[in-house]
């Protein structure tokens, strides 16, 4: 039987302190699409250029580190992997702004893949190991607020320091605050102590490749990484290349680009995150295939929208102070408050599906599919279908480029048709598994 503890302040402290890293997680991560322009300018690359950096270099290397990382954290415990990951991939961060050619560059956004590999997973499952099953979906789309946040942050101050200050300053500025919140959770948080820590050796004696079989033949999982692969092409690839869109095509500043793109678009994925992980925990009290039949009907709601915003005409609805707001923009603040609705309920889906002896590790894979996937492959498509169509369209080729992405979730949205019967199967005639919290908690 699975006992948790009743939640205190201490339990939303610890939430607080992982949705702060989570925020610089992501600020870290999504700070080069907003500077795309002038490291372009500077290193004289091409987008496909810009696709690799971006895209495939950091996703290999954050892929190859995510699951070892969450295997440790499943071993070790939650908290001081995730600490050390933050200072680390923080000062990779900085790096960026010191280097002297784009290979040292490249080299540095290495250093923050694998540091935000051993970020993401163990955070995640350290909230399903904080948190009840019926009010997990809540807690992790708190969480999962720092890719909005960080939308809003890493695009808007990171365009307004790099318009005012240069790319370098902003790379610099964003990356330092992380070394001090990896200091905070580990002074500061007591983490919880999952079950499985009570014999450890016998966690540890199982071989990774069965671990890895045994988490596919659950029903639905693979489903679920499915849908996080295919709809974090594109998520990553339109978050990575909006900017730059609203820059070619719409005629807009790096400042206002990143305003918009940031603070707007960030708005509504906030609005959107938090709404997605309220009606998980509300509908699946009712019926447990709400956890997957939440996340189907936000990304087809998504999908027209998505489109209405690269296709629509040029023209200005509205200004905003000295900022012109273009009419296809109002289609993206939708497109962004549904367009995030599947990434919180797929991880909370897995969270009851699994022990916490393979929580992070479960955990790890999904995220590495959208990494490998969304970061990896996103960003590249992006950058080299906009080359292709450059050929006859010039800069309105990223329009078109962007618009083809949207496509995807399409395929998702198939995913999670697929995924919801088992799913919902799984939990009602066989006993589920989610994450236990014992009573213990270590400093």
């Amino acid at each position: 039987m699975n006992s948790f503890v009743r939640p205190t302040w201490r339990t939303h402290y610890a939430l607080g302190v992982l949705a702060a890293i989570y925020v610089f997680n992501y600020i870290d991560r999504l700070l080069m699409a907003i500077l795309i322009e002038p490291v372009k300018a500077e290193f004289g690359i091409s987008d496909t250029g810009i696709g690799l950096l971006s895209g495939v270099t950091f996703a290999v290397f954050y892929t190859v580190f995510g699951f070892p990382l969450g295997r440790l954290s499943d071993r070790i415990g939650r908290k001081p992997v995730i600490a050390l990951s933050c200072i680390a991939w923080s000062l990779m961060t900085i790096f960026c702004g010191l280097a002297a050619s784009f290979t040292m560059l490249v080299v540095a956004r290495i250093g923050v893949a694998i540091g935000e590999a051993g970020g993401t997973a163990p955070s995640m499952a350290m909230v399903s190991d904080l948190y009840p099953p019926e009010r997990r979906s809540t807690a992790l789309s708190v969480l999962m607020l720092g890719s909005s946040l960080g939308a809003i942050f890493g695009l808007g101050l990171g365009g307004w320091i790099a318009q005012h200050y240069g790319w370098r300053t902003a790379f610099v500025v964003i990356g330092a605050p992380g070394i001090f919140l990896g200091l905070l959770l580990m002074l500061t948080v007591r983490a919880p102590k999952p079950t499985m820590l009570v014999n450890p050796r016998q966690a540890v004696q199982t071989h990774w490749a069965k671990t890895i079989r045994e988490l596919f033949q659950t029903p639905s999982y693979l489903w679920l990484v499915l849908t996080g692969g295919s709809a974090a092409i594109a998520g990553y690839a339109i978050g990575t290349w909006s900017p730059s869109f609203l820059i070619r095509s719409h005629g807009l500043s790096l400042q206002d680009a990143g305003l918009l793109a940031g603070v707007a678009g960030g708005a509504g994925a906030t609005l959107g995150t938090l709404t997605c992980g309220i009606l998980c925990d509300r509908l699946a009290r009712r019926d447990k295939g709400w956890q997957i039949g939440v996340p189907l009907i936000g990304t087809l709601i998504s999908i027209p929208f998505g489109l209405a915003y690269f296709l629509w005409p040029v023209g200005t609805a509205f200004s905003i102070g000295n900022t012109p707001v273009p009419t296809a923009f109002l289609f993206y603040s939708v497109f962004s408050f549904f367009g995030t609705w599947w990434a919180t309920p797929c991880l909370g889906a897995i969270s009851h599906l699994f022990p916490a002896t393979r929580l992070a590790q479960a955990t790890a894979i999904f995220v590495m599919a959208m990494t490998l996937l969304g970061v990896g492959v996103g960003p590249l498509l992006i950058g080299m279908l906009s080359d292709g169509f450059a050929h006859r369209l010039g800069s309105e080729g990223l329009r078109y480029a962007l618009a083809s992405c949207v496509s995807l979730l399409v395929v998702a949205s198939v995913f999670l048709a697929m995924a919801l019967p088992r799913y919902r199967n799984h939990l009602n005639h066989i006993a589920p598994s989610p994450a236990p919290l014992a009573n213990a908690v270590s400093a």
